[in-house]
């Protein structure tokens, strides 16, 4: 029989020896290798002597991962397969199907199909449950299933998957995957604003987005928005490159400081600029990180481009891979950035082992180089805000749990044909508040996760009868809050219901057209860069 042994019983031990090397011991060699060696043991010894069979792979990755768990949630080991996964992440490119899969309790899923490639030409659908990679029933798969859906271009792979309960089969011929950085640019209806998605930080970002910045001027652009709304980052050197598309050649973009003296690093730009004129709007919210908050911040302390949007996730630390035996790596926080003005926009400390949120009073003030005013601590704050980028924790519950991406699945097939996507009604809202009913619908807020931990602690102590009553009234009283909070949001869900329903039909293309003609945040940086005169108010010109 194999087994995994319970985390409770052994990661403890084999993690905090770990955490004591990296955090109380430092550059104190000797009590590293002491420390090894009482792991190393440790590991031996329940290996060879446990009761069960052991998997000392799972055992060693789950306890590295625990270990570093502990320090911020950005330093994180890398299996072999991992590695694999963050080289997709930085080239964007791989040998696959091409799409989004995603494992929930035990089943896989298929989340986002991207038009053109392998999946999408096979005719599978997001929603659809993959059940069967050939010969492999993914039931009994414990590993990660994307695996089964890589390999050599032109590689077939049988599938079977249900589609609303049926279950149906199909080939897939795999062939090679390439996620653009730039998934789209456009010049808006006015003929003179450019529009330049960025979705990512990868090696070909600053190209991808150089080559539409001058395809949009020769079709006439005289200003231009970036729209970086969630956007997660990806590599430092392309951020300074994208600013210094617009900022002159020499100019300090961010500098990065560590207590280890050679990751202390001036990142400035090298090349000769694009365009150093042409007035730029740069769109930002809550999922804006990394990368983004570097180019979206540097601009801003620059006075190069207005900020609109909502305020960015606040991700002001350095990670870098680096490599182990037998194909591993471990990412490694090793500094944190600064912006040009001299502020970190990292929100969380994780300095004592809990993630520590700074409170606005302990916002320290800085100056861009035209004498505004600018904060740190805690993402990269607009200078125009607009309600519409900031969702609602109920909404973003809603978001986490699939509740959206569930009930969406179900509208597309009420129509699966339509030539022109339909519009979400105030019909399917009311749908949608039943729908949630479901208790797989979850919506996990904060007073909901501490509710039920009183009553774990209350059944350890066995005094849960005697606060039964109560925790029920408090349970029903929160269910009504929240039922009040998803009709007070109901403007903010439609949205999400319709951007996700959007994709289904006419794929992430189709959303960001949809974003032209209908966000708030992008007709607000039309306004603002249409208005010379506001636009330079702003900048302090």
């Amino acid at each position: 029989m194999k087994i995994n042994l319970p985390k409770k019983v052994v990661i403890p031990a084999l993690a905090s020896a770990f955490l004591w090397v990296a955090v109380s011991f430092k550059n104190d060699f000797f009590e590293i290798a002491k420390q090894i060696e009482i792991f190393t043991n440790t590991f031996k010894t329940v290996n060879q002597n446990y009761v069960d069979e052991t998997n000392p792979g799972e055992l060693m990755d789950v306890a590295l991962k625990s270990m570093l768990k502990e320090l911020d949630p950005y330093t994180v080991f890398f299996s072999e397969q991992d590695v694999l996964k963050f080289k997709i992440n930085s080239t964007g490119e791989y040998t696959g199907i091409g799409a989004m899969v995603q494992r929930k309790e035990g089943r896989v899923f298929l989340k986002e199909i991207f038009k053109g490639f392998p999946a999408d030409k096979a005719g599978l659908k997001a929603g659809d449950e993959i059940v069967q990679i050939g010969d492999v029933r993914l039931a009994d798969y414990k590993d990660d299933a994307s695996q089964l859906l890589r390999g050599s271009k032109n590689t077939t792979i049988a599938l079977q998957f249900l589609r609303q309960g049926q279950t149906k089969n199909t080939t897939i011929v795999l062939d090679e995957v390439e996620l653009k950085a730039v998934p789209y640019s456009t010049l808006l209806n006015d003929k003179t604003t450019g529009y330049i998605v960025l979705s990512k930080f990868t090696e070909t970002a600053s190209k991808e987005t150089k080559a539409a910045l001058l395809e949009l001027k020769g079709q006439g652009a005289t200003k231009i928005i970036l729209d970086l709304r969630g956007n997660p980052g990806g590599l430092l050197h392309e951020a300074v490159n994208i600013c210094n598309l617009f900022v002159p050649k020499g100019e300090v973009i961010v500098t990065t400081k560590s207590k280890n003296a050679k990751h202390n690093n001036t990142y400035a730009t090298r090349n000769e600029p694009l365009d150093l004129e042409i007035p730029l709007a740069i769109i930002v919210n809550g999922k804006s990180a990394s990368a983004s908050e570097i180019v979206s911040g540097a601009l801003q302390d620059l006075d190069r481009a207005v900020i609109i949007g909502s305020r960015s996730f606040g991700k002001g630390l350095v990670q870098r891979p680096l490599n182990l035996p037998y194909g591993t790596q471990v990412k490694v926080t090793i500094s944190r950035y600064y912006t040009p003005s001299g502020r970190c926009i990292q929100a969380l400390d994780y300095s004592n082992g809990k993630a520590i949120k700074k409170t606005q009073e302990e916002f320290n003030a800085f100056k861009t180089k035209a004498g505004r005013t600018v904060y740190d601590g805690g993402g990269i704050s607009p200078d125009i805000a607009v309600a519409e980028t900031k969702t609602s924790s109920i909404t973003d519950a809603l978001t986490g749990n699939d509740a959206i991406f569930d009930f969406v699945t179900q509208l597309y097939y009420k129509n699966p044909d339509a030539s022109k996507y339909p519009t979400v009604s105030d019909a399917d809202f009311n749908v949608f508040k039943s729908f949630i009913k479901q208790d797989r619908y979850k919506l996990d807020t904060e007073t909901e996760i501490a509710l039920e931990n009183v009553l774990e602690k209350a059944k350890k102590e066995q005094i849960e009868s005697s606060i039964t009553a109560q925790y029920e009234q408090l349970k029903q009283a929160l269910k009504k809050s929240e039922e009040t909070e998803v009709e007070k949001y109901k403007n903010e869900i439609k949205r999400l219901l319709q951007e996700e329903l959007i994709i289904r039909y006419a794929y992430k293309e189709g959303l960001y057209t949809y974003f032209t003609q209908n966000a708030g945040e992008i007709q607000k940086a039309q306004e603002i860069l249409n208005s010379v005169t506001e636009y330079n108010k702003i900048l302090k010109k």
